[in-house]
């Protein structure tokens, strides 16, 4: 056999899985297209059409409320025909959909469209369709379809809010911006990977979600200038990552570099940037942990190379986490520096039991408190007396060492023994466990529960009510949130 010739059972290696639909882009800007019927899914599909620069002819003997509503506002790209569709209607139209009643309705409407050349939709039956609308993100100029084909709408509409999440609505503008710039972009770079080294910076910018620059020579010399680096402090939020802002999904998806603490779970991670280089920085009591100082500094050092770089933080930034230091160092070295909200541990904590921390009937305060100061002890500084007050709610950050001695201090400024007191150990994990009990029996509470998992403790009133069996699993719902 002739060298290079592959034999009968040999074949290629696919590049492409099968695809159920191909995803194609149509321009229909001073086209014509017709709409059969006057119902209201079919006045959606004649706005998603009027939008896309169709002229829409509807054939309807009725029309209902919104597509009347639509007709009237959409004067100008649309009209009705107070009648049945005929064969001759369909001649010309770049597209033809119909919302019909019955299988015998969409083949004849289907058979007329095909033999006047025109692409064909009924809407809800695929069967007789050439083309099938799907779900869409609008950014336009940038548009993204989704389609099932035709086997599950409300699946597509649920994949279409999730990228909604991820696209800025500033990215419209931004995509227009890079259509005026192309004939400015080519001429300036010539050369092909001066241009792509443009555009890459040019969508690193559009992802933060920041306004479209007014002037479009400014953002040409701002993007071939050198990239400057900045620092971005993430609260990661309880672990659960449907729990995350959106400014926090954006911040991880336009990351150089991640530095994350060791409570950080791996769920969150997973919307990082691919691409993004992941450090593990975690600190915890009693353990081999990363020093601060390394930390800040491997901050600055990142930045200064013109990195971006997302401090990730379980729960809030700025409670309990050392954030007013990392962020006065950073500016003190000129790196900006921006915070994004997350969820503090006491708020997952009140979710998962169903307790409100602020009920009018038990607490008229909520204080969060630190359990475990420089020297791995209890501050000398904490206000026992104010803690003391039964009117309010106390949630007490990384106290698990120190549970024995905060409920003698409290008790000893007249806290009764048996003020309710609740633990809670690996918030929106699956091992998480709760305790149930009160402030006298809250070290045999921590005892019992596992050591190896972040201790929250809360005491107040506000926990009454809440007594089942000591270190008891919570319920599963609860701990998926």
């Amino acid at each position: 056999m002739q060298a290079g010739l592959r034999t009968p059972s040999e074949s290629a290696p696919a590049r492409m899985a099968p695809l159920a639909r191909l995803p194609l882009f149509v321009d229909l800007h001073g086209k014509r297209a017709i709409i059969a019927g006057g119902t209201d899914a079919a006045a959606w599909k004649a706005e998603l059409l009027a939008a896309a620069g169709a002229h829409v002819d509807v054939f309807a003997d009725e029309s209902g409320d919104q597509m009347s509503a639509l007709l009237t506002r959409e004067s100008a790209s649309m009209s009705l025909h107070r009648h049945a569709w005929t064969a001759p209607d369909l001649a010309g139209a770049a597209l033809a959909v119909a919302d019909a009643r019955t299988d015998e309705e969409a083949a004849s409407f289907a058979a007329a469209a095909r033999a006047a050349g025109t692409a064909v939709n009924v809407i809800d039956r695929p069967a007789f369709c050439d083309v099938q609308f799907g779900s869409i993100v609008n950014r336009s100029p940038v548009v993204i379809g989704i389609s099932t084909d035709g086997a599950a709408p409300v699946l597509g509409q649920a994949i279409r809010r999730r990228i909604e999440t991820l696209l800025p609505p500033a990215l419209s503008g931004w995509a227009a911006l890079a259509k005026s710039l192309r004939t400015a972009v080519r001429a300036r770079l010539p050369l092909p990977a001066q241009r792509r080294a443009f555009w890459e910076r040019f969508a690193d910018r559009a992802f933060t979600g920041a306004p479209r620059p007014a002037d479009a020579r400014l953002d040409l010399s701002v993007c071939t200038q050198p990239q400057a680096g900045h620092v971005t402090l993430v609260g990661a939020g309880p672990g659960e990552a449907e729990l995350l802002t959106l400014k926090a999904v954006r911040a991880l998806q336009s990351a150089d570099v991640i530095l994350f603490d060791d409570l950080v779970s791996d769920e969150v991670l997973e919307l990082a940037r691919r691409e993004a280089r992941r450090m593990l920085v975690g600190k915890r009591g009693g353990r081999a942990s990363c020093r601060q100082q390394d930390i800040t500094d491997l901050m600055i050092g990142l930045a200064q190379q013109g990195k971006r770089v997302v401090r990730l933080k379980s729960g809030d930034p700025m409670i309990f986490g050392r954030a007013g230091e990392e962020i006065a160092e950073l500016r003190a070295a000129g790196i900006a520096v921006n915070v994004v909200p997350g969820i503090t541990a006491a708020l997952a904590m009140a979710a998962e039991l169903g307790v409100s921390l602020t009920h009018r009937d038990c607490a008229q305060s909520l204080r969060l408190v630190t359990g475990h100061g420089h020297a791995g002890d209890l501050p000398a500084t904490m206000d026992w007396r104010g803690l003391a007050d039964p009117h309010t709610t106390l949630i007490f950050y990384m106290a698990g060492r120190t549970a024995p001695a905060i409920a003698q201090r409290l008790m000893a400024e007249d806290l009764a023994a048996d003020t309710p007191a609740s633990i809670v150990t690996g918030i929106g994990r699956a091992a998480g466990q709760s305790w149930h009990g009160t402030l006298d029996t809250l070290g045999a509470g921590v005892a019992a529960t596992d050591g190896d998992l972040p201790v929250l403790i809360g005491i107040g009133r506000a926990f009454a009510g809440l007594a089942v069996p000591a270190a008891a699993a919570l319920p599963a719902a609860a701990r998926a949130g």
